[in-house]
């Protein structure tokens, strides 16, 4: 799921072209990255791990945008969402795990969203799946 080559698999889903920069210990920052769907110029969002208890949870904290390559997080339009959370919950079931998602959004990608995440997590099911 955080490996870099299956994370831009699964969440390919959401922007095709999705990766990070950083790394998933708590405290660390990161960056969520792609290209922009209507002009292709990178951007993303500016984030940092706020919990990560392997094997448990990992909680990413979003704080801001990136904006022209530089991170944002004092302008309103950057910042009138955050903090965000988007918190992954690991929990075993039958001898498999059960990943729970839960994440703060703005109502207007509501929709949009409880579209594309049923498609990612099925996508990360078949990843974790393979041989």
């Amino acid at each position: 799921m955080l490996q870099d080559e299956t994370y831009r698999e699964w969440t390919k889903v959401f922007n095709q072209g999705s990766y990070y920069q950083g790394d998933w210990s708590e405290g660390s920052k990161m960056l969520f990255l792609g290209p922009d769907p209507e002009t292709g110029e990178e951007g993303g969002m500016v984030a940092v791990i706020d919990d990560n208890r392997q094997y448990e949870i990992i909680s990413i904290k979003h704080i801001g945008m990136i904006n022209n390559g530089v991170d944002d997080t004092t302008r309103e339009d950057a910042t009138k969402w955050t903090p965000a959370y988007e918190n992954y919950t690991f929990k075993e079931k039958d001898g498999k795990t059960e990943v729970l998602v839960k994440i703060d959004i703005e109502e207007e990608y509501q929709e949009i969203f409880e579209e594309m995440w049923p498609q990612a997590l099925q996508r990360l099911k078949e990843l974790s799946e393979k041989d």
